[in-house]
């Protein structure tokens, strides 16, 4: 049988430092109470480099809020899934509603992206 998952993001609310001392007090939550789920964080991008290395990956799986469809080049303020896993995260949220309806994401752009 499957796990669970919960996966949750902070998207534009927190700056970095905020982000690391939120990321540091889920980390020693679940590290007391362990869950029966698998747990994942997204990150904004500037927050993935220091948080990733701060939590236990038996514990906490870290992701990407978004990614760029293309691979690279020059795509001004575009991330790529390769530049997401050089930091150590392993997942990446695709398709949510907010990337839909403010950016107008379609399902083909969601499949060049995947």
């Amino acid at each position: 049988m499957r796990k669970n998952i919960v996966a949750g993001n902070w998207k534009m609310n927190k700056n970095l430092q905020e982000g690391i001392a939120l990321a540091k007090e889920l980390n020693e939550a679940l590290i007391a109470d362990k869950p029966n789920c698998d747990v994942i964080i997204c990150t904004p991008f500037i927050h993935l480099a220091s948080v990733t290395p701060i939590v236990d990956k038996n514990i906490i799986g870290v992701g990407a809020e978004n990614c760029a469809d293309k691979v690279s080049g020059a795509y001004t303020g575009e991330v790529s899934a390769e530049m997401v896993a050089s930091t150590g995260a392993q997942y990446v949220i695709l398709g949510h509603s907010e990337r839909r309806a403010y950016y107008h994401e379609t399902v083909e752009i969601l499949e060049e992206k995947g």
